[in-house]
């Protein structure tokens, strides 16, 4: 009884919030509309976007589409079908929309005019998971994935067994992120249009007989995929391996399709690490498309190679930047290459000249860009956000930055929200360096007061802290019920330079683990913070951050929550779905930790076998000259040296596992039944040593949730029991 007494005055806040709507509550991310995907119409004079709601006691959402003038005006609903989801949109030339709906009980592709009127039903596609349907620019042709079938279920191995229900796996790479992948692919289709833009005939698969997916699984969408301007050619991402090969590598490469003569070309043969989203020039004698040197390293940094159908010649025309592009687009013109990349926690346009040279930055304050598309030379649709406000539509002047808004997608259900005030402040780390320290302050904050504060662990391991509007960990959501949020961007985080990024490989537990006590000592130290009412919070890598400093915080933190956190590394190893993500962030295999020390004599037969390496990656003895290929296999080279000294210190200095001897203080562990990349047994495991030790603890399990909590009432579920944990804990209203 005392219990509960206790859970409802925890939740007063919370329900009080909901109900006068003055701030944010999670009832209320789950009332607003957001913002999916736009294209400028071909006369750069409307935008069509789409915006989903989400039914809070239906448990799901619903997306329409809806219509802005690029000069700006009131925005128009185009579709209303509240049973179904319209999206996939592409302009036609002749100035008319089309979208794919399940309105006919499956998804197929469908035309409206911007009127609204003259809808049709253009297609019959089969139902087998069509998705990422792309219009070639002159309507001749549809791209579009399916899934394929590429091995045997358990029913085709044994017929008689209808009713069976078990996985048979003999290779690695049989799960990710949280589906199953077995006996299926993703595959491109294309297939020709008629003049009354009816697919005709039957869509050819243009991987057939392969068992690679593109887009690249479970992430990867349309902006992997793309059409010529003349639409005989297609560009597509695939990493053409399997098994444990695929598990271990992020070499993925571009191919090109030509639809003429059923040929295909790799574009990117020799380069190691991920290249993606292949965009093609204005008069499609070129193609660009992001590329990271390094392989096996999933957050190394985007760079831009254009690839001159004329010359057949590559080249990174970004090479020197310190900036990581991505959301790749051609000026009309064809002289230039625009793209969004994240600068002292933001997201700012940036452009490049398409021969290579000085990258220039094109706008500049405290919120996100997004995602954008052109609307006309100088002209850019963008999706911008900030920390407290949802995504919304401008136009940027490219050439002075000037901003006008364009839509108002919540305006309604934002109306008297109050909001806290978000502060960046830089914060000298314990090696002498600055850090960019968010600090969120509740609303209506009183500096007379004293507030309990929350120390916030990024995940990633190198996912920027920006102006990123967030359904998951809202920092306004955070600072509504009491507390002040202490977000740092540590070491390892984006947006500060390639040495502050690649930095945290193989140093998981070192500096970035000071960085977080540099953050919250710095900020604890104000006079309007309780420094007797501090807790610990994160997810993924952030979960981990909040394991490992439960052994090692020193008393500073009076609670912790680990949601999706990786407790033990030498159980998460084998178990993890992205090998290479493992190998390369932790320096290697639980079992390669060395039995004693390296030698002087081991040290120096290493550094002449990185010597010899090296050389021959110069050389390139293949006789491809390409300095492209030479630099990724030098930058594997140097990957290979940084996991050989790192190993070591990984599982013996870094594992949080080995450091819960030391847990005191109380601890939430949340976590999702369908998360392969972090499997479910790390957060049990956690839980299971709280709960032997007499720690005071909780595990929140979704057995049907992955890596994410993406269901809506799952979602309010998770946002009541974390703010009950915190205000059983941290007592949060004595501070207001």
């Amino acid at each position: 009884m005392k219990r509960n007494l206790l859970t409802a005055l925890a939740l007063l806040p919370l329900a009080a919030a909901a109900q006068n709507g003055s701030t944010y509550t999670p009832e209320l991310l789950w009332k607003l509309g957001r913002l999916g995907e736009m294209q400028v119409s071909p006369d750069k004079k409307t935008v069509a976007y789409t915006v989903t709601r989400y039914n809070l006691a239906d448990n799901k959402g619903q997306s329409d589409i809806w219509l802005v003038p690029v000069a700006g005006g009131p925005a128009r609903q185009l579709t209303n079908t509240p049973a179904v989801s319209e999206n996939t949109l592409n302009w036609r030339p002749d100035g008319k929309l089309t979208f794919l709906s399940g309105e006919s009980g499956t998804d197929q592709l469908y035309v409206i005019s911007p009127d609204g009127s003259g809808k049709q039903l253009l297609s019959e596609f089969p139902d087998e998971g069509l998705s990422n349907l792309k219009l070639a620019p002159k309507a001749n042709f549809v791209l579009y994935t399916q899934d394929v079938k590429t091995g045997k279920s358990v029913q085709d191995w044994y017929p008689d067994l209808p009713k069976a229900d078990a996985k048979i796996i003999d290779d690695l790479n049989y799960r990710h992120w949280n589906v199953w992948d077995d006996y299926k692919a993703s595959h491109v289709f294309f297939q020709p249009l008629g003049p009354d833009g009816k697919p005709t005939g039957y869509g050819k698969d243009v991987m057939a007989g392969e068992k690679f997916d593109s887009p690249l699984q479970p992430l990867g969408g349309s902006e992997q995929l793309n059409f010529s301007p003349d639409g005989y050619r297609l560009a597509y991402t695939s990493r053409k391996l399997t098994g444990k090969a695929e598990a271990e590598s992020t070499n993925s490469d571009i191919y090109l399709y030509d639809v003429r003569s059923g040929q295909t070309q790799n574009l990117s043969e020799g380069l190691g690490g991920y290249d993606t989203e292949p965009v093609f020039s204005p008069d499609g004698s070129k193609v660009a498309w992001l590329s990271m040197a390094t392989p096996g390293f999933e957050s190394d940094r985007n760079g831009i190679v254009v690839y001159d159908f004329k010359t057949q010649k590559r080249e990174d025309v970004t090479k020197g930047s310190e900036q990581s592009a991505a959301n790749l687009r051609w000026s009309l013109d064809g002289k230039t290459l625009y793209f969004v990349s994240p600068l002292e926690g933001t997201e700012q346009l940036f452009s490049v000249p398409a021969k290579g040279g000085k990258v220039q930055q094109l706008s500049k304050g405290a919120f996100n860009y997004n995602s954008f598309e052109l609307a006309g030379p100088g002209v850019a649709i963008v999706s911008k956000t900030t920390q407290a406000t949802p995504a919304d539509l401008v136009r940027v002047d490219l050439k002075t930055g000037r901003e006008t808004s364009l839509t108002t997608i919540n305006e309604q259900e934002l109306a008297g929200v109050k909001t806290g005030k978000t502060e960046a402040r830089w914060v000298k780390t314990t090696d002498g360096k600055q850090m960019q320290v968010y600090v969120i302050y509740p609303p209506d904050f009183d500096p007379a007061k004293k507030y309990p504060a929350l120390l916030y662990c990024q995940g990633g391991p190198q996912s920027p802290i920006t102006q990123s509007f967030s359904y998951r960990w809202n920092f306004q959501l955070l600072a509504a019920q009491g507390y002040i949020v202490v977000a740092p961007n540590r070491r390892g985080l984006p947006g500060f330079g390639t040495e502050w990024n690649n930095s945290i490989s193989g140093d998981w537990g070192g500096q970035p683990i000071r960085d977080y006590l540099s953050a919250i000592d710095n900020v604890s130290a104000e006079p309007y913070v309780d420094k007797a009412r501090l807790g610990c919070v994160g997810a993924s890598y952030g979960g981990y951050s909040v394991y490992l400093l439960a052994g090692k915080h020193e008393g500073r933190f009076k609670t912790f929550i680990a949601h999706c956190g990786l407790y033990n590394l030498t159980s998460w190893y084998p178990s993890t779905e992205e090998m290479f993500f493992a190998k390369h962030d932790l320096g290697g295999a639980p079992w390669e930790v060395p039995t004693k020390p390296l030698s002087e004599e081991d040290k120096a037969d290493m550094v002449e076998d990185a010597a010899d390496a090296m050389a021959d990656a110069m050389e390139d003895k293949s006789g491809n000259n390409d300095p492209l290929v030479a630099q990724s296999k030098m930058k594997d080279v140097q990957a290979q040296i940084n996991r050989k000294a790192s190993v070591a210190r990984t599982y013996q200095e870094f594992n949080p596992q080995l450091f819960a001897k030391n847990w005191d203080t109380p601890i939430l562990v949340i976590h999702g039944g369908k998360d392969f990349r972090v499997p479910e047994g790390q957060g049990m495991e956690a839980f299971g040593t709280a709960q032997l030790r007499g720690i005071p603890s909780r595990f929140l399990y979704f057995p049907n949730e992955g890596h994410w909590i993406g269901k809506p009432q799952n979602s309010v579920l998770w946002n009541r029991v974390f703010f009950e944990w915190l205000g059983r804990t941290l007592k949060p209203e004595a501070g207001r």
